[in-house]
This record gives C-alpha cells, sequence and structure tokens, in this order.
C-alpha cells in the first residue's frame, strides 16, 4: 500500500491519549463530594505531583486549543494568583497531611503572565502546605515573547528546573497567519536569560501543519530552532477544530496543508531533529540521548499524561486552577474552565470540580495498555492482564483494527503481543485507538491522527 493510502486510511480524528478515558467522557457525576472523599484516601507516603493553569496570555494565537483568554490589565491576574493560594489551602485541607511532592508543572495560558511577585507567592503558599521534595522538578511553560527580566528572576526564585518555550514556527508567512511573531533573536535571549540564572534544561515546542507551511519552511524552522541547543523538542501536530474554537475560523482553511503535506512535514522535522543527534520519544518528543526523558525510554519507564510524555512516575497528579485536570487512582477530575465559576466556588470554600469520572477496573486495565502503546511503542497484553487480575481476552476486542494495520505493516501482530514497526510509529495513535472502548468512529471533538 502507498503512503498516501495509508495516510488517507488511518487519518481518523483520535485522542492523543493524554489519559484514558478521555477528557470528553468526563461528568457531573463526579464532583467536589467525589474528590474530597479521593483524597482523603491517599495514602499518607504517596508522592504527588500538582499542575498549576494559568488561563491567561498577552494576545491570542490563532492555533490556540487551550484554555486561556486575552488579558492586559493586572488586577485580575492578582485576583487569580490569590484565588489559586486559597484553592491551595483548600486542597490542602481536604488531603489533611503534607503529602510529598516531586513535580510542579505550570501550564497555560502563559504561567509567566502573572506578576512576579504573585508566582513567588504561589509557590510559598506551595511549599508551605505540600512538602516539595529537595530535587523536585519545577517546569513553567513561557512565552518568550511577554519574559521579563523580573520574571526570570521569580522563575530561579522559585526553584524552576525546566523550561518550556514556544516557538511553533520562525516563518514570518506563518507567524502571521496565526497572529504570533516572535523572531529566533527574541527567543535566544530568552534562552540565554534563563540560563543565565541557572535554569539549564530548556525544552522547545514546534508545531506542524499550520496554515502556509511547506516542508522546506519547517526544516528551516528546525534549523534555526537547534542553535538554541534545546534539551528537548515536542512536535504536534495543528490540531483546526474551529467547531470547538471559534477564533480558528480565522484561518483559512485553504491555507492549512492536507494529511499528505502535514506527514510530510512531520517526517521533514523528525528526521533533521534525529540527524543533529536528539532521540525520538514515543509519537511526537524529541531529546538528547543523556537528558532524564531519553533515559527514561530507553529503561521502559517512560509516563504520559496531560502534559504529554514525562519522567513524572508519581500516582497522584492534583489540578489547581480553572480548568486543570487531575488524575488520581480513583480517577480523573476537572475543576470549573469558566474563571468565574471556578473563583467564586474556591472563595466558598468549595473544590471547584465541574465533572470527572471514577474508573472502572476494566478502565484502569485499558488505560494502562494505552499508555504502553503509546510510551513503548508496545505492549503484551498477557503482563497487562496479569498485574491486574484480568484475562487477555477481555483485550482481544482490539484484533481486528490491529490485525488490518499488521497487513499494511504498521505493527507486527502476534499472540497477545503488538510492536508497532519503525513505519508504524507515526500512527501510533490508531493502534491505541483500538482498545478504546469509548471512542466513536467519526468524532469531531478530537484531533487528526497524523
Amino acid at each position: 500500500m502507498t503512503l498516501d493510502a495509508l495516510i488517507a486510511r488511518y487519518d481518523r480524528r483520535i485522542p492523543r491519549y493524554t489519559s484514558y478515558p478521555t477528557a470528553p467522557h468526563f461528568s457531573p457525576a463526579v464532583d467536589g463530594a467525589s474528590y474530597r472523599d479521593w483524597l482523603r484516601a491517599l495514602p499518607a507516603d504517596g508522592a504527588l505531583s500538582l499542575y498549576l493553569h494559568v488561563p491567561f496570555c498577552a494576545s491570542l494565537c490563532l492555533f490556540c486549543a487551550c484554555h486561556t483568554t486575552v488579558v492586559r490589565q493586572q488586577e485580575p491576574l492578582l485576583a487569580y494568583a490569590e484565588t489559586l493560594e486559597r484553592e491551595i489551602d483548600l486542597l490542602a485541607d481536604a488531603i489533611g497531611r503534607a503529602l510529598p511532592v516531586r513535580h510542579i508543572h505550570w501550564g497555560g495560558g502563559t504561567p509567566t503572565i502573572l506578576p512576579p511577585a504573585a508566582i513567588e507567592g504561589v509557590m510559598r503558599r506551595l511549599r508551605t502546605r505540600f512538602d516539595v521534595l529537595p530535587g523536585a522538578e519545577i517546569a513553567v511553560e513561557i512565552d518568550p515573547r511577554t519574559l521579563t527580566e523580573a520574571g526570570v528572576e521569580a522563575l530561579a526564585a522559585i526553584g524552576t528546573t525546566r523550561a518550556s518555550l514556544g516557538v511553533q514556527d520562525f516563518d514570518p508567512a506563518v507567524q502571521a497567519a496565526i497572529n504570533r511573531h516572535q523572531g529566533l533573536d527574541l527567543t535566544a535571549t530568552a534562552a540565554a536569560r534563563l540560563r543565565a540564572v541557572g535554569i539549564g534544561s530548556i525544552n522547545l515546542d514546534l508545531i506542524y501543519g499550520l496554515p502556509h507551511q511547506t516542508v522546506d519552511g519547517v526544516i528551516a524552522t528546525v534549523t534555526q530552532a537547534l542553535t538554541l541547543d534545546p534539551d528537548r523538542a515536542a512536535v504536534f501536530g495543528y490540531a483546526h477544530v474551529p467547531w470547538m474554537k471559534k477564533h480558528q475560523a480565522l484561518i483559512p482553511e485553504s491555507a492549512l496543508p492536507d494529511a499528505a503535506s502535514r506527514f510530510a512535514q512531520r517526517q521533514a522535522v523528525e528526521d533533521t531533529l534525529v540527524a543533529h543527534g536528539y532521540a525520538a520519544i514515543g509519537l511526537d518528543h524529541f531529546a538528547r540521548p543523556e537528558d532524564a526523558l531519553a533515559r527514561a525510554e530507553a529503561a521502559g519507564t517512560l509516563r504520559r499524561n496531560f502534559q504529554g510524555y514525562t519522567t513524572d512516575d508519581a500516582p497522584t497528579l492534583l489540578g489547581l486552577g480553572a480548568s486543570s485536570i487531575g488524575a488520581l487512582p480513583q480517577g480523573y477530575v476537572q475543576n470549573q474552565p469558566a474563571v468565574p465559576k471556578w473563583r467564586d466556588a474556591v472563595r466558598a470554600g468549595e473544590l471547584p470540580i465541574a465533572r470527572g469520572i471514577a474508573l472502572s477496573p476494566e478502565d484502569r486495565l485499558r488505560r494502562d495498555v494505552i499508555e504502553q502503546v503509546m510510551c513503548r511503542l508496545e505492549v503484551d497484553l498477557r503482563d497487562v492482564a496479569a498485574r491486574h487480575g484480568a484475562d487477555p481476552a477481555t483485550l482481544m476486542d482490539a484484533a481486528p483494527r490491529l490485525q488490518e494495520m499488521a497487513r499494511d505493516g504498521l505493527l507486527v501482530w502476534e499472540g497477545y503481543r503488538l510492536r508497532m514497526t519503525p513505519a508504524g510509529r507515526p500512527f501510533v495513535r490508531a493502534a491505541a485507538a483500538a482498545f478504546d472502548t469509548y471512542l466513536q468512529d467519526g468524532a469531531a471533538r478530537h484531533s487528526a491522527a497524523i
């Protein structure tokens, strides 16, 4: 089968599988009371990870599908930080003890849009109410266009160990089409400032499939990005979902590459990064061989959560801030997405949960299978089923789809063992989807698989 035919066959809209079940299947049946019960049941010695969501940006990038709003005044930012501190107290009180934390991730939006003093205040409250362990990873997503010297100093003061810089694309025509003007020099200055204060681990976020992008253009962007000497790169396909994110309708579909062109761009980015010594990690991450992410992939300990691929193996991730999602042994919870509703709940002393899902035994089994497929590009269903006390035959509803992919040369399917081939790695989401009993064909809520 030709590559074009493969792309046409497998370019369905399917989840990125940063959770299972995925967020569209959350419901209000899981609420603040459910969450409180789950928090009380956390083991006293169980390590946590924390995610803080800051849903504000100085301007709106048209490609963005995140929960964010443009804010240009200080007052709502200060009010948000103050409410974050209150939510930290609510969460700590509900748990009833200062559990150890070994990973903190600030995401958005643009976390560094908060005033430096507010960032430091939130971290002080976290350290007061939780046992943030020495050596904990503290990662922050950064828009280089709005990063100030004071902001850099605040990031150093809170102990930031890893910074993720949004790049997307350096081509001026692409930047104009997505309303994000950001030159290489500006990005290089941000990286240099961060390194100068001891934040040595730098990640870059790149996107393919944007309007007016070409294969030559993405190669040029990656080549320029590599002059910044990043430790990692995350390479995402643009998700055009204007029915969910209305501002994306400002991007003319005629300017978007077709599926075959998207695939060629993705492959060009990968080839360029690998040629410069980066290891391919899972579906869409790349890292220097000595980086912790590459070491985790080699050791078989790579994990996947709402931030993508990670070395974080804590069994519990708690979300803070509007729209943030938490993952606990019992299930998933999501905070109120709208800032006013989130704020009002917190100020009323309530855990601001909007929805969630409690995991069934089969959900847990399939979650672990899907995560192994996404992280290791292989899985032995007998091994995973044995850990769950389940019959691997439960998972054989995936066999017809996997056999089709095997016939197409995308994976090897032998008995209960699946292994993606090198040609199949870009199609790994399709293999993971074979185990998803919630997925409906043709669902428009997900991004394209290629």
